[in-house]
């Protein structure tokens, strides 16, 4: 009879604590997935001004005959569009995934390379014979950048508290039987 009277509260607690927990876990993982759409956010607007800033006749004056060669301007211009179309897939995929691991290094990878072929493209602008680029587009690419790192870092502080939560003891035991995976930041 004593023994029941430990036993019932002590279950009532840990169901409690167990729905507590668990309510926790989901609450930051939406916050991290919320914090991932302001980003995705960011990161589209960036791209639609890339867009903008590629030539109209890109297709068209940039294919040459077969076999005849491009120019560095030409290179640039492919690159910098490849560039975005690798960060537009890498941003479907991640969009569809927020939390998954490889979705984010793959991200993570496409802004690298995105902002290297940006500098690149930058620094033949400077060149007299170089890529023209509109005299407004840096400036917004500037602003741009500095969204999608303040969108960034929240996003990785949301990533890293969701992380902290589903590794502490014993809601770690949770995540497990829940399915909880750690997510990786941008």
């Amino acid at each position: 009879m004593m023994s029941s009277f430990v036993l019932w509260p002590g279950l009532g607690v840990l169901l409690f604590w167990s729905v507590g927990a668990y309510n926790r876990m989901v609450r930051l993982r939406s916050a991290a997935r919320q914090a991932f759409a302001a980003l995705d956010a960011r990161l589209l607007e960036q791209l639609q001004l890339l867009q903008s800033c590629l030539p109209a006749s890109m297709n068209a004056s940039l294919l040459t005959q077969p076999g005849e060669l491009l120019d560095d301007v030409a290179l640039l211009w492919i690159g910098l569009r490849s560039a975005a179309a690798q960060l537009a897939a890498s941003l479907a995929a991640a969009r569809a995934r927020p939390l998954d691991a490889r979705a984010m290094a793959a991200l993570a990878a496409a802004r690298g390379v995105l902002d290297a072929t940006w500098q690149r493209m930058q620094l033949t602008a400077l060149d007299p014979a170089g890529a023209p680029l509109p005299e407004t587009v840096q400036p917004q690419w500037e602003q741009g950048a500095l969204h999608v790192r303040a969108a960034a870092e929240a996003f990785n502080q949301a990533v890293t508290h969701y992380n902290a939560a589903i590794a502490q003891f014993p809601a770690l035991l949770l995540a497990w039987v829940f399915g909880f995976k750690a997510a990786r930041p941008l």
